[in-house]
């Protein structure tokens, strides 16, 4: 082979190598077609519900309730540890605290806050009460400026 067959038949092979590199007009109709973004499957939607707070205090804890058990007997208007419970008011000896706000709550617990008034004067306060398991003893909490500190328990009147 003579150096100028040599060079014609390689520039031929490496013009043929290049042809097949290079992109074709026909397409192949049996490739699987390419998405541009992944398919995305939708979240399940929440099914579990929020109770809904109750909008009155709790039927459980309303009635007559005693810090000592003469709160519950006194016939002379001094049962100065008298809580009476009613579906939108605690009445104290000498003050009412008008349900305003439900926060949290269910049968036996309610966070709520209570517009009070008594002796002349104004006040809002943030109320916890918790009914025990007997649905005989309740847990009163005051929250916020001017609380009590410490929780008081009263016993349902017989």
């Amino acid at each position: 082979m003579t150096p100028r067959l040599t060079a014609a038949f390689t520039a031929s092979l490496a013009a043929l190598a290049l042809s097949a590199c290079g992109s074709s007009d026909e397409t192949n109709d049996t490739a699987a077609p390419q998405s541009e973004a992944p398919a995305t499957t939708p979240a399940p939607s929440a099914s579990i519900e929020t109770p809904a707070l109750p909008d009155a205090i709790p039927a459980a804890m309303q009635g007559r309730w005693g810090l000592v058990p003469a709160d519950c007997t006194s016939t002379r208007g001094d049962a100065k540890g008298l809580l009476v419970i009613g579906p939108e008011k605690l009445t104290f000896y000498e003050s009412v605290g008008t349900l305003d706000t439900v926060k949290e709550g269910d049968n036996n617990r309610l966070l709520a806050s209570f517009a009070y008034t008594g002796e002349g004067m104004s006040w809002a306060r943030e109320e916890e009460l918790t009914l025990d398991a007997s649905g005989k003893q309740l847990v009163r909490v005051e929250h916020g400026e001017g609380a009590m500190p410490q929780p008081l328990t009263y016993n349902r009147c017989a």
